[in-house]
């Protein structure tokens, strides 16, 4: 868990950002649909993992700010809302699996939530 950190590599020359990359956002679509487990291994003390859902989401709202290197990236918080609620199923069949306690699983929901910046406000367990 919280152990694993994906990159793409061979678009630096690439002068646009990663998710406006179709051979990148479509490399993602299907590296997700063949293994969704991304809430459980991904490090969620990187932004790698914001990179790659954001890559998989239909809708995009970019904005560039002076005196930034990087464009800001907004995705539509329904369908984040969407793509992430789907994958806590596989998040959840690797706790069983490693048999954690209710506890541990609330609190990795708790910081998936949190890395992607929606409130949560779910009662932890007894």
């Amino acid at each position: 868990m919280n152990c694993f950190v994906f990159c793409i590599e061979g678009w630096d020359d690439d002068p646009r950002e990663i998710h406006a990359i179709p051979e990148v956002r479509r490399f993602y679509r299907a590296f997700h649909k063949a293994w969704p487990y991304w809430l459980y291994f991904c490090n969620l003390d990187v932004d790698t993992l914001r990179a790659m859902v954001t890559c998989c989401m239909d809708s995009l709202m970019t904005a560039k700010v002076d005196g930034q290197p990087n464009v800001g990236v907004q995705c539509d918080p329904v369908e984040l809302l969407r793509f992430l609620s789907r994958d806590f199923t596989p998040m959840n069949i690797i706790c069983d699996r490693g048999q954690m306690f209710e506890r541990g699983i609330y609190d990795r929901s708790k910081a998936v939530f949190e890395y992607f910046g929606l409130p949560f406000d779910a009662e932890p367990p007894p």
